[in-house]
């Protein structure tokens, strides 16, 4: 397809479609959510485009998604051994005053988040500190969205601790030993400011939790299994160190993933049933729409706009500001997807400040970012109730330190 291609406004106009759908969340009158709204996009702009199905299948990264594939598996068989259950409840059993327990809260989160998948992170410690911190009769509501702002805080430290940094990492070539390096003072100095912002307000939640001091949480359905645990461990522990190889990430991980396919304990069933498909239909989805729409020329000519105006999307501060804004629209995936079309990845700097302020960003709002919206579903089930005000009230201010903290890192930096 080229820029004189008949279709290029309707492609245009399917593109907008797609991405206001995927802003607003839904479709009125239909029970589409963000993923659905995507996949339909997808399949307009192949028929639309007239793209055959090669053509349409080589706008996906696929590497990106093997890589993808692969930590779900690994994150699976770890949740089935029991690994992630066990660590929140040492953590829940943990006595001190309130901020002691937000500290240990905070960086145990932050720490697991950077390595292993932090929306199974997220949905397995949710209900455990929410019981313990009920039946410790301390207000959950700070601590849980602390949790959510640590693990995306967190994720951003590696180029595997989340799905939108295993693309960058991908499509930049990102080398993942630079990049850990580079992002280790903006991470660790976002999530103490978050830590300090979260405990000046824990005297704002006065009360007692609304849980129940009875309820047991749902993760105790995956036993501690010490034997599984540590195989599960030792092999994430090796893909780790194969990352800072050249070997292809994507193999490496694929291979870790066929070990624990073969496992004599875990049925496969129950090891993909825990693969975030949906996020996978999602990245597939949205490599097609963008893909189609980088393929009409209105890319290009939405970056030279933008410079003309003089908010050139390659400058640190004013790519930062793009991400988190465009984060907080239409949640942290789409909003990667489409700035990798629009913001020119010349040098490895844009896309480490591309892979940060995505996952900052994705501390503003409750809908800005998947593992909020898993916190909350999983608060609720508990009987805690998070509003979009509750989780905004300690989300905006993070978000604006953690951009400010990034852009004066990137001015010291070069």
């Amino acid at each position: 397809m080229n820029a004189a291609h008949p279709d290029r406004p309707i492609l245009l106009a399917v593109f907008v479609l797609t991405y206001v759908g995927i802003a607003v969340g839904h479709v009125p009158r239909l029970r589409l959510n963000r993923v659905g709204i995507a996949l339909l996009g997808a399949i307009a702009m192949m028929v639309v485009s007239g793209s055959s199905a090669r053509e349409t299948v080589a706008w996906v990264n696929w590497p990106a998604m093997f890589l993808l594939f692969g930590f779900f598996v690994l994150s699976s068989q770890l949740s089935l051994s029991g690994f992630y259950g066990w660590i929140a409840g040492r953590l829940s059993g943990r006595h001190g005053t309130p901020a002691h327990f937000l500290l240990v809260l905070m960086a145990v989160a932050a720490g697991l988040s950077a390595f292993l998948n932090h929306d199974i992170v997220c949905y397995v410690f949710t209900p455990i500190v929410s019981v313990a911190l009920a039946r410790r009769r301390l207000n959950p509501v700070p601590f849980l969205i602390a949790l959510a702002l640590a693990s995306n805080i967190g994720a951003a430290a590696t180029l595997i601790g989340n799905a939108q940094g295993i693309l960058i990492g991908e499509v930049a070539h990102l080398s993942f030993q630079r990049y850990m390096l580079w992002s280790f003072l903006p991470v660790g100095a976002t999530l103490a400011a978050a830590y300090g912002l979260t405990v000046r307000s824990l005297g704002r939640w006065p009360g007692a939790g609304p849980g129940s001091s009875s309820a047991e949480p749902a993760t105790q359905d995956h036993p501690f299994d010490r034997v599984h645990t540590a195989k599960g461990l030792v092999i994430f522990a090796a893909v780790i160190a194969l990352c800072f190889t050249r070997l292809p990430k994507e193999v490496v991980v694929l291979v870790a993933a066929g070990i624990h396919l073969a496992s004599p304990k875990f049925r496969t069933e129950d090891l993909l049933a825990l693969v975030d498909w949906p996020i996978l239909v999602l990245f597939m989805s949205l490599f097609v729409v963008t893909g189609a729409f980088a393929a009409t020329g209105y890319a290009e000519t939405a970056v030279h706009w933008m410079e003309g105006i003089g908010l050139n999307p390659a400058r640190p501060a004013n790519e930062a500001l793009l991400t988190a804004a465009l984060t907080a629209l239409m949640n942290n995936a789409p909003a990667v997807m489409l700035l990798l079309k629009i913001v020119p990845l010349s040098h490895a700097s844009t896309a480490y400040v591309l892979a940060l302020a995505n996952s900052f960003g994705g501390n503003i709002f409750l809908s800005a970012s998947i593992s909020n919206l898993i916190v909350v579903q999983q608060a609720r089930q508990q009987g805690i109730v998070i509003t979009f005000r509750d989780f905004a009230r300690l989300g905006l201010p993070v978000t604006l330190a953690g951009l400010a903290i990034l852009i004066e890192w990137v001015a010291l930096t070069g």
